[in-house]
């Protein structure tokens, strides 16, 4: 694979991507500082097909950037390909109000072809490739002219090395039909509304306790003016006033200004400063929030009554034993949150009761908070299998017992290595 000294210039630029338009796909990732600021600095690019790999300058002095952004928004023909590539969607979203498709990320691949929750990159090369990634430029500020050579070596590799592991994986999941699972969550990594900033809906990221209309619709307009002020100033959210303060004041609203030295997380300046009066007016200009943008109410309780927390414990259980018998990680299957909806007797808008989740995952789980099924220990091996197929297990292995002590059919204790003994949600009520 060729590989290019950076690109600082528009006309390499250009160049380059005149030839990545004609591949199949392409590996991207970015390197960039945030740790400042509200929107992330981008700070170096970097791009491979099979053929050539390269780092981009955006931050080199007249750089036009407009042709890898159109390859990266525009082009249908090229799939673009990135490791846990969140980050890196977002910062491609800021720059041009788009996001890269089609789209292929590797970490939600693992996902689907072993039981890799969130697999790092370094261990992925380590697993694909064989080869150890070093980690020595890690942690480097990318925002310091001039990048040394290690460093751009260190940032090129993240792409060279996917796009060697890329065409294996995409091998793999055409071996295991899984593909198609992958769908819908890689047009859920593109979607636009992700990684759109709205101020109006900033508050629905914090933790507040309780559905008072007064209280949240306060909340949002803290959240919405924190929001805005972040921006304008292009700091972290967090240096302006941190979500628990903010749930704190739309509870415990304060009278006047100067109540907001009283405020915990808030410096006694703001009783009299700028800043202040702008969040005191925010106050009162807040609404209650309408019925339609209240929370759901979380389902209390569950069809088996006090049990209803084993029984969601018993789905997690389920889970974890169906993600090992088909080799795919947990958390794509399902979510704890909804295997505790489940157990609380939601049915709808469930993502594992849906598609493919529900071939693999749903049906079974389904059962499971019905009584229809169970866990069964078989032969020292812990299984699930339908209630109705245990006890004709049991019933089996009894007449058996039976034929071979000369005894009625029935009549034989349960003492063989092959006792079945079984775990179901079901409530015992007559022993209670």
């Amino acid at each position: 694979m060729k590989i290019h000294p950076l690109i600082n210039t528009s006309e390499a630029l250009a160049e380059l991507c005149g030839r990545l338009a004609q591949a199949d796909f392409v590996c991207v990732d970015t390197e960039f500082m945030r740790e400042n600021t509200y929107w992330p600095e981008l700070c170096l690019i970097q791009i491979a097909d099979t053929e050539e790999a390269a780092a981009i300058d955006p931050m080199a002095p007249g750089i036009d950037l407009g042709p890898l952004l159109d390859l990266l928004v525009d082009n249908e023909d090229v799939l673009k390909v990135f490791h846990a590539g969140g980050q890196d969607v977002e910062i491609i979203y800021n720059l041009t109000q788009r996001t890269p498709h089609p789209i292929f990320d590797t970490q939600i691949a693992m996902m689907a072809i072993s039981q890799s929750e969130q697999i790092g990159y370094s261990n992925l090369v380590e697993s694909w490739l064989g080869m150890a990634v070093d980690k020595g430029a890690r942690f480097t500020d990318w925002s310091r002219r001039p990048l040394d050579a290690r460093q751009l070596e260190y940032a090129i590799g993240d792409v060279t090395h996917l796009a060697k592991i890329f065409p294996r994986m995409l091998k793999r999941l055409v071996k295991t039909r899984r593909g198609e699972w992958l769908d819908a969550e890689m047009e859920k990594l593109a979607d636009p509304d992700n990684y759109h900033s709205d101020p109006e809906t900033a508050w629905e990221r914090i933790r507040a306790a309780g559905r008072n209309p007064a209280m949240l619709g306060r909340l949002k307009a803290l959240a919405a003016w924190r929001e805005r002020e972040a921006q304008d100033k292009n700091i972290p959210r967090g240096r302006i006033a941190r979500d628990e303060t903010l749930a704190d004041i739309a509870s415990h609203p304060p009278k006047q200004q100067a109540d907001l030295a009283k405020v915990r997380g808030l410096s006694p300046g703001w009783k009299d400063n700028e800043i202040g009066r702008r969040m005191m007016q925010a106050l009162a200009a807040a609404a209650p929030l309408p019925d339609e943008e209240l929370p759901a109410r979380t389902p209390r309780g569950a069809p088996l009554g006090k049990d209803g927390a084993l029984v969601a414990d018993l789905l997690k259980l389920l889970l974890k034993i169906r993600s090992r018998e088909i080799d795919v990680a947990a958390r794509l299957l399902a979510r704890s949150d909804d295997l505790e909806l489940l157990a609380a007797g939601v049915r709808k808008n469930l993502p594992l009761l849906e598609g493919w989740r529900f071939e693999q995952f749903g049906r079974d789980a389904l059962q499971l908070v019905e009584g229809k099924l169970a866990f069964a220990v078989l032969g020292g091996k812990l299984r699930m299998t339908h209630i109705d197929e245990i006890h004709s297990q049991m019933d089996a292995q009894s007449a058996a017992l039976a034929l071979a002590a000369n005894d009625e059919p029935g009549d034989a204790p349960l003492d063989s290595d092959e006792d079945a003994d079984f775990v179901s949600p079901e409530v015992d009520q007559a022993a209670e």
